[in-house]
């Protein structure tokens, strides 16, 4: 069995890891003046935005580049 995930630097992590780490970073506030989505700037939750987030492939796109380029600053 070959290691399909060699070189993802997301494997093993989670989208709800990276999103609560992305509001722990930048509260809700910033992170919906990062990505302007509307789970991020109205009424945000966890499960709310965790639920648009796995339907919309360009929104979680932007989550996972932004929880990256965060990492690339801070190793």
């Amino acid at each position: 069995m070959s290691d399909k995930q060699t070189g993802n630097p997301l494997h093993g992590i989670t989208l709800e890891m990276i999103l609560n780490q992305l509001v722990a970073d930048y509260g809700w506030t910033g992170l919906g003046k990062l990505i302007d989505i509307r789970c991020f700037n109205h009424e945000p939750g966890i499960k709310s935005s965790l639920k648009f987030l796995r339907k919309t492939p360009w929104a979680r796109n932007r989550v996972e580049e932004l929880y990256l380029s965060g990492k690339a600053n801070n190793p």
